[in-house]
Protein backbone atom coordinates (compact mmCIF):
# COMPACT_ATOMS: atom_id res chain seq x y z
CA UNK A 1 0.00 0.00 0.00
CA UNK A 2 2.98 2.54 0.67
CA UNK A 3 4.23 1.72 -2.63
CA UNK A 4 1.27 2.73 -4.29
CA UNK A 5 0.86 6.04 -2.54
CA UNK A 6 4.31 6.88 -3.31
CA UNK A 7 3.87 6.46 -7.05
CA UNK A 8 1.18 8.55 -6.72
CA UNK A 9 2.56 11.35 -4.86
CA UNK A 10 5.60 11.17 -7.52
CA UNK A 11 2.82 11.16 -10.22
CA UNK A 12 0.83 14.61 -7.97
CA UNK A 13 3.63 16.23 -7.11
CA UNK A 14 4.85 17.96 -10.48
CA UNK A 15 1.75 18.86 -11.53
CA UNK A 16 1.06 20.42 -8.06
CA UNK A 17 4.46 21.95 -9.15
CA UNK A 18 3.21 23.68 -12.50
CA UNK A 19 -0.24 24.65 -10.82
CA UNK A 20 1.53 26.49 -7.92
CA UNK A 21 3.34 28.23 -10.28
CA UNK A 22 0.86 29.02 -12.83
CA UNK A 23 -1.00 30.62 -9.90
CA UNK A 24 1.99 32.65 -8.69
CA UNK A 25 3.23 33.61 -12.10
CA UNK A 26 -0.50 34.98 -13.24
CA UNK A 27 -1.24 37.25 -10.27
CA UNK A 28 0.23 41.00 -11.48
CA UNK A 29 2.83 43.32 -9.31
CA UNK A 30 0.06 45.79 -8.67
CA UNK A 31 -2.26 43.80 -6.27
CA UNK A 32 1.15 42.90 -4.17
CA UNK A 33 1.90 46.21 -3.43
CA UNK A 34 0.53 47.91 -0.21
CA UNK A 35 -0.61 51.53 -1.42
CA UNK A 36 0.00 54.05 1.01
CA UNK A 37 -0.05 57.17 -1.39
CA UNK A 38 -3.60 58.49 -1.23
CA UNK A 39 -4.83 61.50 -3.40
CA UNK A 40 -6.60 63.83 -1.52
CA UNK A 41 -9.19 66.97 -2.42
CA UNK A 42 -9.74 70.46 -0.92
CA UNK A 43 -13.02 71.37 -0.34
CA UNK A 44 -13.37 75.59 0.52
CA UNK A 45 -16.38 77.21 1.80
CA UNK A 46 -17.57 80.24 0.10
CA UNK A 47 -15.82 83.59 0.44
CA UNK A 48 -16.46 87.01 -0.15
CA UNK A 49 -15.61 88.56 -3.65
CA UNK A 50 -14.93 91.98 -2.41
CA UNK A 51 -12.97 93.37 0.46
CA UNK A 52 -11.71 96.75 2.37
CA UNK A 53 -8.35 98.11 2.44
CA UNK A 54 -8.05 96.41 6.41
CA UNK A 55 -11.06 93.71 6.51
CA UNK A 56 -9.89 90.29 6.99
CA UNK A 57 -11.74 87.42 5.36
CA UNK A 58 -11.88 83.87 7.10
CA UNK A 59 -11.50 81.22 4.44
CA UNK A 60 -12.43 77.73 6.02
CA UNK A 61 -10.75 74.73 3.87
CA UNK A 62 -11.61 70.68 4.61
CA UNK A 63 -8.66 68.28 3.25
CA UNK A 64 -10.60 65.03 2.42
CA UNK A 65 -8.31 61.94 1.58
CA UNK A 66 -9.27 59.43 -0.78
CA UNK A 67 -8.17 56.84 1.33
CA UNK A 68 -6.04 56.72 5.05
CA UNK A 69 -2.61 56.16 6.06
CA UNK A 70 -1.65 57.76 9.43
CA UNK A 71 1.91 58.56 7.90
CA UNK A 72 0.52 61.36 5.75
CA UNK A 73 1.77 65.29 6.67
CA UNK A 74 0.01 68.16 5.02
CA UNK A 75 1.72 71.47 4.25
CA UNK A 76 0.83 74.79 2.74
CA UNK A 77 2.44 77.72 1.18
CA UNK A 78 0.90 80.80 -0.84
CA UNK A 79 2.14 83.46 -2.72
CA UNK A 80 0.49 87.21 -3.34
CA UNK A 81 0.56 87.96 -7.21
CA UNK A 82 -1.87 91.17 -6.88
CA UNK A 83 -2.33 93.78 -4.56
CA UNK A 84 -1.00 93.16 -0.69
CA UNK A 85 -2.07 91.83 2.64
CA UNK A 86 -1.41 88.93 4.84
CA UNK A 87 -2.43 85.01 5.18
CA UNK A 88 -1.86 83.54 8.35
CA UNK A 89 -3.45 80.25 10.62
CA UNK A 90 -5.59 81.23 13.07
CA UNK A 91 -4.22 83.49 15.36
CA UNK A 92 -0.61 82.31 14.23
CA UNK A 93 2.41 84.83 12.98
CA UNK A 94 1.33 85.61 9.06
CA UNK A 95 2.72 83.62 6.46
CA UNK A 96 5.35 84.51 4.67
CA UNK A 97 5.01 84.14 0.78
CA UNK A 98 6.52 80.81 -1.05
CA UNK A 99 7.63 79.36 2.36
CA UNK A 100 5.96 75.66 2.98
CA UNK A 101 4.40 75.45 6.53
CA UNK A 102 2.99 72.17 8.45
CA UNK A 103 -1.10 71.75 8.58
CA UNK A 104 -1.55 70.22 12.39
CA UNK A 105 -5.22 69.42 11.14
CA UNK A 106 -7.07 68.39 8.14
CA UNK A 107 -9.91 71.11 9.11
CA UNK A 108 -8.80 74.59 9.39
CA UNK A 109 -9.43 78.43 8.70
CA UNK A 110 -7.25 80.85 7.40
CA UNK A 111 -7.41 84.55 7.76
CA UNK A 112 -6.60 87.02 5.01
CA UNK A 113 -6.52 90.69 5.91
CA UNK A 114 -6.15 92.92 3.19
CA UNK A 115 -3.54 95.82 3.45
CA UNK A 116 -4.31 97.22 -0.20
CA UNK A 117 -6.87 99.68 -1.93
CA UNK A 118 -6.95 97.99 -5.34
CA UNK A 119 -8.12 93.94 -6.05
CA UNK A 120 -6.14 91.25 -4.60
CA UNK A 121 -5.07 87.75 -6.06
CA UNK A 122 -2.97 84.73 -3.95
CA UNK A 123 -2.68 81.52 -4.51
CA UNK A 124 -2.62 78.82 -1.82
CA UNK A 125 -0.83 75.48 -2.55
CA UNK A 126 -1.84 72.04 -0.32
CA UNK A 127 0.58 69.77 -0.85
CA UNK A 128 1.23 66.08 1.32
CA UNK A 129 4.39 64.31 2.05
CA UNK A 130 3.86 61.76 -1.43
CA UNK A 131 4.08 64.94 -4.08
CA UNK A 132 0.39 65.29 -4.45
CA UNK A 133 -0.34 68.75 -4.46
CA UNK A 134 -3.80 70.96 -4.68
CA UNK A 135 -3.90 74.92 -5.96
CA UNK A 136 -6.22 77.53 -4.68
CA UNK A 137 -7.12 80.87 -6.00
CA UNK A 138 -8.33 83.45 -4.38
CA UNK A 139 -9.41 86.72 -5.78
CA UNK A 140 -11.04 89.78 -3.91
CA UNK A 141 -12.19 93.13 -5.52
CA UNK A 142 -11.42 96.27 -3.67
CA UNK A 143 -14.30 97.15 -2.02
CA UNK A 144 -13.69 101.03 -0.98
Amino acid sequence: MTAFFNKLRARLLPVAVMISSFTLLSCSGDELQIQNNFPFEVKVMPVPTAISNGDRVEIRITIQQNGHYTGTQYFIRYFQSEGKGTLRYYDEPKYLPNDLYQMPAQQFRLYYTSQSTVSQSFDVWISDNFGNEKQLIFQFNNSD
